[in-house]
């Protein structure tokens, strides 16, 4: 980080602008920042911290009053700092939140915080953001550091530069590994840690799956565990030997057993198909004999049925000659109906010839009559025109006596819209200014009740302000009362008394009961900052809440008017006003009309005249075709009449002729059908058509004979072949073999060998089960050692970069370790520093031990006493001591940080105050320092009002106060 320019605006002391130049400062290297108490020092400092942080160090940051006093109402507050940080160059603007006079009205406002943060790309300034929070990010990001941590690293404020020398192991821990970038190595910490849960988890899940199966082996095996084995935790005392070496042994038992079983079940099974070939043997004859007797029985029952089947036969032949017959027959009855039906149909009083005259003479009648459909036609089309003309000529008379009555009413209705079309115009122009009175009005309400709210909580916030600050107060002076028991307490034997300078303590105060510590009153102070912003914010609140209503109170005006009035009289002109576009088109469309109208009455009087001459000439045509249809049509009330009438005495003389035809056809057919019949009968072999007819006999009937038939000659066959076999003679001799015997001898022997089978599968079944679940052990025992192995390893390792591991002497995590070697060389950098200021007496040491209230060691920082040889307490050295000690941790600490690739460059740094607690000797060992830094290309600023600072160094930053605010001017160059 290198500063190059400042420039500040009612900021502090500073009314108006002042500006600084770094870069001409840069060619002396050490500057002299120098004022009279009061000038504002410390305030240019503030300026940097807060173009770079949005905030400034210390208390100043609670008091939350940046800008000056004393500066002009209309000069905003601002900062602009041109940096280098991380090798590119920034321009940030900021200014604070402050209170301006409105631009209306009277009072004031607050003119809320804001930021411009610029990076110059060539000769090109661009603008990179303009929120606070990334600002704020991006800065924090470039500088690796925070506020707090930048404070303690570059800029060393009054009174606080030594808090890095002081701080506890934790705190200096976040600000080393921040500044050193040693995030990398607590990422490591906790990938082992969750590696080692990772791991945990995966190899208790593996473990569960070889218990799983070293549970399904000892259920398979039916034999129990060890009494020494835990079967969830097979990791000890078994061991992935002993438990493989186990299921083997009970995979080879079983193997064994499986043999055994399976040559006693083949024996079992021999027996058993012995006894079954002897039974089969057995019924073999004893179905022969059966059968035979069988056959005998059933030849001498077909035999005594020999006449039964001789008539099955003679009727089955007969049926199957009379088929012939029967068809014809039903051709012949059917003729016969037909002939009944036609001569029942045909009429009895006109012959044939008679019919087909009566339909001739018919059709022409109707021929005639159908020549005049097309009069008829348009005779009914004159009757609808007639109608429709007539129709059309009534209702355009009505229209034109209807625009008549318009022409007399619209010029009315156009002043009647005309005027209320100028009261809707008028209403929506004051619409805007009554609704802006209308919500002024309802603001006012709203925010009188809110004000009064806010008032009531500020002054419970100012109440509880002034109540933590004289509690502040009182502790406070409680600590400096006993402050005398708060040294004695500090002091460590042998060590100089930081108010006497004695080496002996005999009589040391002690606390009185109750009283107050630092951190007491840092919890004191820390309250009443609280309290103290929460009033400022409620008071923020009230004066917003007052500008507000005030702004409300001059929209809503001066009448006496209520509200409920305003809205009522509102709602009023709104409904008025609603109808301005629908009026303007009325008028519109009015005025049309009248146009409109004159048109269209001229136009229906042309119409109206048409129509009437239409309707003469159509009145004359229906006269003239009523004429011609009356001489045909007759008796009949129209020509379709006519024409029905026609049309139904030409289908009945059509139907008669047709019925007539039709009886003489079916005379002829049943003559014919009846000749047939006979000629085949007598073909057939009967004497009479009758005859045959009785011998028929249905379908069904003769196929149920003929299997009948069919089925005792197969019978009587087989039987008498059964009887005539050369071997049946022999089989009957043959004495009837003994099935029960047979049976039980058989039945005896299938249950052995199916108990013998049975123990051979079970064993089998085991064998083979258990062969399976050696093979799932060995591949879950593969498949978890690796993992525990790696558990393993990775406990020990992670163990010991938490530093909890016995290996880990220090008992130091990984991340602390890197902490404290760069510690070391901080110490290593800073005693080059210190070991010049102190003349060769002091030496700051980094110990491993924890110190109080640590966690782990590595962090702790002690100051060797070279005069003494003894090591102690940075919080015993007095104030000068701590001073030149903590510069040289802060140099040190600035050097390794621009030695470090990954760090920040701090090339400007700034030291405030201090020196005036410093002897001469030890002064100028401190500026001798200080000023080698140059030679490193720096910038060192230090800040103090000490006489002889002035003499030694001659480049000078000078503030000068004055009752118009403080200046700024560069001297010595």
């Amino acid at each position: 980080m290198r500063l190059h320019h400042l420039e500040v605006t009612a900021f502090g002391p500073f009314t108006g602008s002042v500006a600084v130049d770094f870069d001409q400062l840069s060619g002396a290297g050490l500057f002299l920042l120098s004022g009279a108490t009061g000038a504002g020092k410390t305030s240019v400092l503030d300026a940097v911290c807060f173009a770079l942080y949005g905030d400034v160090p210390g208390d100043r940051a609670v008091a939350k009053r940046l800008r000056s006093d004393r500066a002009p109402a209309d000069v905003p507050t601002r900062v602009v700092l041109e940096a280098t940080l991380a090798q590119r160059r920034f321009r940030i603007t900021r200014s604070p939140s402050w209170e301006r006079a409105k631009r209306r009205g009277t009072g004031t406002t607050t003119q809320q915080a804001s930021v411009v943060l610029m990076e110059q790309v060539g000769e090109e300034w661009r603008t990179l953001t303009t929120r606070l929070d990334e600002a704020g990010y991006l800065v924090s990001d470039l500088l690796g550091m925070t506020l707090t941590q930048f404070v303690q690293v570059a800029m060393l404020p009054q009174g606080r530069f030594q808090a890095f020398l002081r701080s506890s192991a934790e705190e200096r821990k976040r600000l080393l590994e921040r500044l050193f970038r040693t995030e990398r190595f607590a990422d490591v910490e906790r990938w082992l840690r969750e590696r080692r849960v990772e791991l945990r988890r995966s190899s208790e899940s593996l473990n569960a799956d070889v218990a799983e199966v070293v549970s399904r082996i000892s259920e398979t095996a039916a034999v129990t565990l060890p009494d020494d084995w835990d079967v969830h935790d097979l990791s000890l005392p078994a061991g992935d030997g002993a438990v493989a070496t186990w299921a083997r042994e009970l995979t080879e038992s079983a193997t064994e057993a499986q043999a055994v079983t399976s040559g006693a079940a083949m024996e079992a099974l021999a027996a058993e198909s012995e006894t079954l070939a002897a039974l089969d043997a057995g019924r073999v004859v004893a179905e022969k004999q059966r059968g035979l007797r069988a056959a005998a029985e059933e030849e001498s029952r077909l035999v005594a049925g020999a006449e039964a089947q001789e008539e099955r036969v003679r009727r089955v032949d007969a049926a199957r000659r009379a088929e012939a017959v029967t068809g014809v027959a039903e051709l012949a009855d059917k003729a016969r109906r037909d002939h009944e039906r036609a001569a029942a149909l045909a009429s009895r009083d006109m012959t044939l010839t008679e019919a087909g005259a009566a339909v001739d003479r018919i059709a022409s009648q109707l021929s005639q009559a159908r020549a005049l459909v097309p009069v008829q036609t348009r005779l009914s089309d004159v009757d609808r025109e007639l109608e429709s003309t007539g129709a059309q000529r009534d209702r355009l008379r009505g229209q034109a006596r209807e625009q008549a009555r318009l022409a007399d009413d619209l010029p009315r209705k156009v002043q009647t819209l005309t005027a209320s079309l100028k009261a809707a115009t008028e209403a929506a122009a004051a619409l805007p200014a009554l609704r802006a009175r209308v919500a002024a009005v309802d603001e006012v309400a709203r925010l009188e009740r809110e004000i009064a709210e806010a008032r009531t909580r500020h002054g419970s916030a100012r109440a509880a302000a002034m109540e933590a600050r004289t509690r502040y107060l009182d502790v406070r002076q409680a600590r400096l009362d006993g402050i005398a028991a708060e040294l004695a307490g500090a002091l460590a034997v042998g060590a100089d008394c930081p108010v006497c300078g004695s080496h002996d303590h005999p009589h040391k105060a002690s606390p009185a009961e109750g009283a107050p510590d630092a951190a007491a009153e840092k919890a004191a102070q820390a309250t009443y900052d609280n309290a103290s912003a929460e009033e400022h914010a409620r008071d923020q609140h009230v004066r917003d809440l007052a500008t507000r209503l005030q702004l409300a109170q001059e929209g809503a005006g001066e009448g006496e008017e209520s509200t409920g009035s305003l809205t009522e009289r509102l709602a009023g002109m709104e409904r008025t006003a609603a109808g301005e576009e629908r009026l303007r088109a009325e008028l519109a469309e009015a005025e049309e009309s009248r146009a409109r109208s004159a048109e269209l009455r001229a136009d229906l009087e042309a119409r109206t005249a048409a129509l009437e001459t239409t309707w003469l000439h159509l009145t004359d045509e229906r006269e003239r075709l009523e004429r011609q249809l009356r001489d045909l049509r007759g008796d009949h009330p129209d020509l379709d009449a006519l024409l029905a009438a026609l049309d139904r005495e030409h289908r009945t003389a059509t139907t008669t002729r047709e019925r007539l035809e039709h009886a003489a056809r079916a005379a002829e057919a049943l003559a014919t059908a009846e000749n047939t019949l006979a000629a085949t009968a007598a073909r057939a072999g009967f004497e009479t058509p009758e005859s045959a007819l009785s011998a028929a006999l249905p379908p069904a009937q003769i196929t149920a004979l003929s299997d009948q038939i069919k089925t005792y000659a197969d019978r009587l066959a087989t039987a008498r072949a059964a009887l005539d076999s050369p071997e049946a003679t022999e089989i009957l001799a043959t004495d009837a073999p003994d099935l029960p015997a047979l049976s039980m001898a058989h039945r005896r022997a299938a249950e052995s060998a199916d108990a013998a089978r049975s123990a051979a599968d079970t064993a089998a079944n085991r064998a083979a089960r258990l062969d399976a679940l050696l093979r799932d052990l060995g591949q879950a025992l593969s498949a978890w050692t690796p993992v525990r192995n790696d558990l393993e390893v990775v406990t020990r390792i992670a163990s010991f970069a938490e530093g909890k591991s016995s290996d880990n002497q220090l008992q130091m995590s990984l991340s602390a370790y890197v902490v404290a070697y760069r510690l070391t060389q901080v110490v290593a950098a800073a005693n080059e520093r210190l070991a010049k200021m102190s003349d060769q007496r002091y030496a700051l040491e980094h110990s491993a031990a924890k110190g109080a209230g640590d966690r782990r060691g590595g962090l702790a920082l002690l100051v060797r006493d070279d005069w003494s040889g003894e090591s102690r307490d940075p919080a015993t050295l007095s104030g000068g001591e701590t001073f030149v000690v903590s510069l040289a941790l802060a140099l040190g600490l600035a050097d390794v940080i621009m030695n470090e690739a990954g760090g920040q460059m701090l090339d400007t740094l700034f030291v405030d105050e201090g020196f005036g607690s410093l002897d001469a000797d030890t002064l100028d060992d401190v500026l001798d320092v200080l000023d080698t830094l140059r030679e490193g290309g720096r910038i060192i600023g230090v800040v103090s009002h000490v006489t002889e600072m002035r003499e030694r160094i001659p480049t000078q930053l000078a503030v000068t106060k004055g009752r118009e605010g403080s200046t700024l001017q560069i001297l010595g160059i």
